[in-house]
């Protein structure tokens, strides 16, 4: 009897922790399952993770995709998200989410359907942000909790052209350098509605002093031939497809512009994620005529820093002092595309660069630009600048497997 009841108890035991194990590990009811798989022997942080509508339809035409919950399958914790609407149509396309996740390690999520969901939303501490400046003349900025940028339009270039102090000519890429992790550009442009010097002054939050000129600054493109760089001008038109807790999303176009003979187009969609340094362009490039390539750039400024690359990885960047501490600037891109990489200095201002030759796959060229500022508190040393950009350049080789 003993052995019995104690086999009874046992076995009662089992049940009971394989019923919680399945109560726990059970798809919630009316939910999609998502499985997420790091192949890398990496761990990775702030990874985006994208639904296609298509895959969860129902829950939208029950729903409505605002309402849509993204939940952690393990904790149950329901995550911030963000809806995206890529084409601006009306339609959602995408939902977004951020997750990280170990070294070979898969993870679960469920996607689920709720009345009034989108107040059921967590609160994003931090966002993604960008707009049009035109109290600024009319720059375009975009920021993360991370990094800022920003890039000039077509009455900056008018200015120069008629001689009006004040103007910039350049389709270059311009870099605020910020130490914290909340918006700062309504902030700095505020300031400077009072103070043109506001934001080259460092209050705590971070400044300006990072040079463009006519350079490609952090990303910029053009095409090298003859040993020449021809470039575009300023953006002429913007179009703002997203800002949100997850991902800020916009387009430039720019004039039509002669590159050695060729009549060239360009447009740039760009986007930058939470938690990532390096912004995503995609350029559309196109000619009248074959072009020898798309060189994309980085200023080297004054030719004090240190310029390396890995092209088999996929990574180039510039390591240089500034005001009394040291900025590293990027590139990632897949190393397929890339033909060549040159650390091209010269006397003529502005026009030193680290030159990335590349070639276009249908009329696109998709590359990764960015920078990491030591008194960020982000990076510490050029050893630590590199590490991050060779372990992005292997982030983007390896994308997390996602299936539904």
């Amino acid at each position: 009897m003993v052995i019995s009841l104690q086999v009874k108890r046992a076995t009662l035991a089992g049940l009971l922790l394989a019923t919680g194990l399945l109560a726990s590990c059970q798809k919630l009811p009316g939910a999609n399952t998502i499985t997420v798989q790091n192949r890398l022997d990496l761990d990775r942080s702030s990874e985006t993770i994208s639904v296609p509508v298509s895959k969860v339809q129902a829950l939208v035409a029950q729903f409505g995709a605002e309402n849509l919950l993204v939940r952690d399958a393990e904790t149950q914790q329901i995550l911030v998200s963000q809806p995206l609407d890529k084409d601006l149509d009306g339609t959602v396309d995408e939902i977004l989410f951020q997750t990280d996740i170990k070294a070979r390690a898969i993870k679960k999520f469920y996607v689920q359907g709720a009345t009034n969901g989108a107040a059921s939303q967590p609160k994003a501490e931090v966002k993604t942000y960008s707009r049009f400046v035109p109290e600024r003349t009319d720059d375009y900025t975009w920021e993360n909790d991370r990094v800022a940028f920003r890039t000039y339009g077509p009455v900056a270039q008018q200015m120069v052209e008629r001689g009006v102090p004040g103007g910039t000519l350049t389709s270059g890429m311009d870099a605020w350098l910020k130490r914290v992790s909340y918006s700062i550009i309504d902030a700095w442009y505020k300031g400077y509605l009072n103070n043109s010097n506001f934001y080259h002054t460092d209050r705590g939050e971070g400044y300006d002093p990072y040079h463009v000129g006519p350079s490609r600054g952090i990303g910029g493109i053009g095409v090298w031939e003859n040993d020449s760089l021809y470039v575009s001008r300023n953006f002429t038109s913007y179009r703002k497809i997203a800002d949100g807790p997850i991902r800020t999303m916009f387009e430039l176009t720019y004039a039509p512009w002669q590159g050695n003979g060729k009549t060239v187009t360009e447009k740039k969609t760009i986007s930058l994620d939470l938690g990532s340094n390096l912004s995503r362009f995609e350029v559309s490039v196109k000619s009248d005529k074959p072009l020898p390539n798309v060189t994309v750039g980085i200023t080297l400024h004054d030719k004090k820093g240190e310029a390396k690359g890995d092209q088999q990885a996929g990574w180039f960047r510039y390591w240089e002092p500034m005001d009394g501490s040291f900025l590293g600037t990027g590139i990632v891109m897949a190393p397929a595309a890339v033909q060549a990489f040159k650390d091209h200095r010269v006397e003529t201002k502005d026009m030193s660069h680290l030159y990335v030759m590349v070639t276009p796959k249908e009329d696109k060229v998709i590359h990764y630009a960015g920078f990491g500022w030591v008194k960020s508190g982000q990076f510490k040393t050029v050893q630590e600048w590199d590490a991050y950009l060779s372990d992005f350049a292997k982030r983007i080789a390896s994308p997390l497997e996602v299936t539904f």
